[in-house]
């Protein structure tokens, strides 16, 4: 698991490369070959990991220790440059007043690049040694030894007699009569899900059962590095094709096929480029169809994976479990997990690219069954430098944060809880057999422990990176018997009591970088919070959650690097000089303000999220400041914000993409947002709509929420017209008339795009109305919760009513 940490080093050397402390011009310019040499020996080294891992596998103790002195070697280099990076940024931004005063008591800049490249030439030498040692004791990586040849026993296995299906009867016979279906000239049937699941198995079987019906047929494994060419020459020689020269290849193969009714099974194919290429030969019959896609996840006890069940009837066995490119034989597993299912699951991992491996196992730090909000993972990732823009890449973390996420999605590594109003993934979860997998991988490679795991060898703790907790007395045994864990870089706390609060007197912060503590809600306990939290210097995630009250000191002001907090789930409050925080891009508090305010900070124009915001830290003057503002809240919103608000002369920045607002009772005057053309989400809470005081909502509307509203005539009648709302949702609202009119009005369509309705708290009203049938053409589920009388719905309407 060393290649965790090569990646690791790997991104925080692209990171620093990148910062203008290092340009050509500065006094710091001479370190960047040092810090390009260390790039560059990190990833020969993970490439060499790659390799080297096989014989570790096959129980080359030597192997073994030459990738443990890697490993370290590069844990030693992330600490390096988790420690030398805030020290140059410290002393460089002192560096004139070194000079005014005359003071010796800051360390120059460069007295920390000395020592940056005197430990360089320290790493140097143990590069030149783990070399010597790799010759002396003849320790050949596997692409030099035939012994060590890799072997894909997958290919193997498409040939194994096997005719058993276990579970997967009706998939079976739909896929057959699917396959021998005459009125389907042309098809490709996809067999999709996580692994474990015997898609191969039900495929061979499927191949065996209906190709005599054909009369070409053919059974091919694509392999983890495809060649078209490689796969075509295969394909013919299967069809009796005798075609020495390459050139012809491909046209006598098509002029063959086009006279024939023929079935190929490809094995192990998920990449569409290769696709692209086969079925440029594959004759397509005149047929509409490139590819019918037929996959359904196996539902059961285990939650979609069935490997238990698998398990239980021996159908388990190692080499007969190959998905597509992301399975491996186990031979090539670099680790060994004693759990049957753990390997089976084991074989998609180690076919994830290498940079997402560290993402894949944050997941877990959370506890089982947790659901896992997408914007707190990824700002993790990016807090801890697991993702990292590249030079010259435009794109923001944040995307590329949300590409990793899809991508573990889409490989059925992680399951999606919820979806936001746009499709994107909200919250998700980890089944717990891949839970499971993660903790094991984790501990193996010193990534992260468990309190369940903490305990034990003291070289593993002294280097102990993260660790999670959800017990009160585990965490206080664990931190009374190592009370100073310096390479601490992330905690997680899952515990009913704010026992870690008293434990930050005695934690060294020196690397710490993301501090995640959710408590019980419901239980309100007041906490003091020490001011050594200031002395977190590499601090960039806050997240405190849960029923815990109280003040962060004014110490956290001192913490310059913080890119994301978030108290907006508890009674915390945060000091107003986190203004002060240039690199802050997310702000998430309950209601920022509730701290005694002396003067007005620049807003950091990095800010993305701001909520909630005051109405009395609301100018206009602001707006200029705010360039990258994605999401903005703000709170006891006033008569003199909505004209600003509403004034096209002072708009906030278009990056704006979600806007909520919580209105006082004395805000009387009429909101007119149309000119915020970006804006697609739009929570309001506390308007009265009268015929004379109405919402001029923003054009591209997608999602809706009302809550505390006055719902009458007059405001559906502007709703109906909304051409892009997908999703409305009505809290707690009030209706002025019993009767909800969701009929087309006269030359006008009626939510034309709308698809969920979602009523929750009906007070005064019993009945929803629909007189017409083309009234919200689009629209798939209505729901109604509340306390209040029952509604009454046409059927129409009765779509899946909650």
């Amino acid at each position: 698991m060393a290649e965790i940490l090569l990646t690791a080093v790997i991104n925080k050397t692209l990171d620093i490369a990148g910062n203008r402390l290092f340009q050509e011009g500065t006094h710091l310019y001479s370190l960047k070959d040092d810090i390009d040499w260390l790039q560059r020996e990190m990833r020969r080294m993970r490439a060499y990991i790659d390799d080297a891992k096989e014989k570790a596998t096959g129980g080359d103790s030597r192997v073994k220790n030459l990738i443990k002195d890697i490993q370290e070697l590069a844990g030693d280099a992330e600490d390096l440059l988790d420690e030398f990076l805030p020290k140059i940024q410290q002393s460089n931004k002192y560096k004139g007043a070194i000079c005014r005063l005359k003071t010796a008591c800051i360390p120059s800049c460069a007295s920390f690049a000395n020592e940056f490249a005197m430990e360089i030439e320290k790493m140097k030498k143990r590069v030149v040694d783990i070399d010597r040692v790799r010759t002396t004791y003849n320790i050949a990586d596997t692409s030099n030894n035939n012994y060590c040849i890799p072997f894909d026993r997958r290919k193997l296995f498409l040939h194994v007699d096997e005719t058993e299906v276990i579970g997967l009867d009706d998939d079976f016979n739909k896929l057959q009569a699917r396959l021998l279906d005459k009125k389907l000239p042309y098809g490709v049937v996809s067999i999709v899900g996580m692994p474990g699941l015997g898609k191969t198995t039900l495929a061979k079987n499927l191949y065996r059962h209906v190709r005599d019906q054909f009369e070409c047929s053919g059974l091919v494994y694509v392999s983890q590095q495809p060649r078209a060419g490689e796969i075509l020459l295969d394909i013919a020689k299967q069809v009796g094709l005798k075609e020495e020269r390459v050139d012809r290849l491909e046209n006598n193969l098509r002029s063959l096929l086009k006279r024939k009714r023929y079935i190929f099974l490809l094995d192990d194919i998920w990449d569409i480029e290769i696709w692209d290429d086969l079925k440029l030969v594959l004759p397509e019959c005149d047929s509409k169809n490139d590819l019918v896609n037929i996959g359904r996840n196996i539902v059961g006890k285990c939650g979609g994976i069935p490997l238990a069940i698998v398990v239980t009837v021996g159908m388990l066995r190692a080499r007969e479990r190959t998905e597509h490119a992301w399975s491996r034989v186990l031979e090539r597993m670099g680790h060994i997990i004693q759990d049957k299912c753990s390997k089976v699951l084991a074989l998609s991992y180690n076919d994830l690219p290498i940079e997402l491996r560290p993402c894949f196992l944050y997941f877990g730090l959370y506890p089982e069954d947790h659901e896992i909000l997408a914007f707190d993972l990824k700002n993790m990732w990016i807090a801890e430098k697991l993702i990292v823009v590249n030079s010259g890449n435009r794109r923001e973390a944040e995307d590329l944060a949300e590409d990793v996420l899809n991508d573990l999605v889409s490989r059925n590594l992680i399951q999606v809880a919820k979806r936001t109003y746009d499709g994107r993934i909200s919250s998700c979860r980890i089944h717990d057999l891949l839970h499971s997998l993660c903790v094991d991988l984790a501990k193996e490679s010193n990534f992260f422990h468990t309190e369940h795991n903490a305990f034990g060898d003291p070289y593993n703790v002294a280097r102990l990176k993260r660790i999670t907790f959800y017990s009160d007395n585990v965490m206080n045994e664990f931190f009374n018997s190592n009370p100073k864990p310096e390479k601490l870089r992330a905690l997680f706390c899952f515990t009913k009591k704010p026992c870690i609060f008293s434990q930050m007197t005695l934690l060294d912060f020196k690397f710490f970088q993301v501090l995640v503590v959710v408590m019980p809600q419901g239980c309100d306990q007041d906490v003091t919070i020490p001011k050594e939290i200031g002395d977190m210097s590499c601090l960039r995630y806050l997240r405190l959650e849960g029923g815990i009250s109280g003040e962060l000191p004014n110490s956290i002001v001192k913490v310059k690097h913080l890119e994301t907090i978030d108290v907006s789930k508890s009674s915390i409050r945060i000091p107003s000089g986190v203004w002060e925080w240039k690199q802050l891009r997310h702000l998430c508090d309950r209601d920022f303000g509730r701290a005694p305010v002396k003067k007005m900070y620049r807003l950091p124009n990095n800010l993305h999220t701001l909520m909630w915001m005051h109405d009395k830290f609301f100018q206009p003057i602001l707006f200029h400041q705010l360039i990258n503002l994605r999401k903005l809240g703000i709170i006891r919103v006033s008569n003199s914000t909505i004209s600003i608000l509403s004034d096209p002369s002072t708009m906030l920045p278009n990056t704006l993409e979600v806007l909520k607002l919580q209105l006082t009772r004395h805000s009387t005057d009429q909101i007119n947002l149309s000119s915020y053309q970006n804006i697609v989400k739009l929570h309001l809470c506390g308007i009265q709509i009268t015929t004379t005081n109405h919402v001029a909502f923003p054009p591209n509307l997608v999602k809706l929420t009302l809550v505390r509203h006055h719902v009458n005539g007059p405001l559906l009648t502007v709703l109906k017209k909304l051409p892009k709302l997908r999703i409305l949702k009505m809290v707690h609202c009030e209706y002025n008339e019993n009767k909800m009119d969701l009929s087309c009005d006269v030359n006008c369509d009626s939510f034309p795009q709308l698809e969920v309705l979602h009523i929750q708290g009906n007070k005064g009203l019993s009945e929803v109305i629909c007189r017409d049938d083309v009234s919200m053409p689009k629209l798939k589920k209505v729901v109604v919760t509340g306390f209040y009388s029952s509604v009454s719905l046409p059927e129409r309407l009765k779509i899946p009513m909650c």
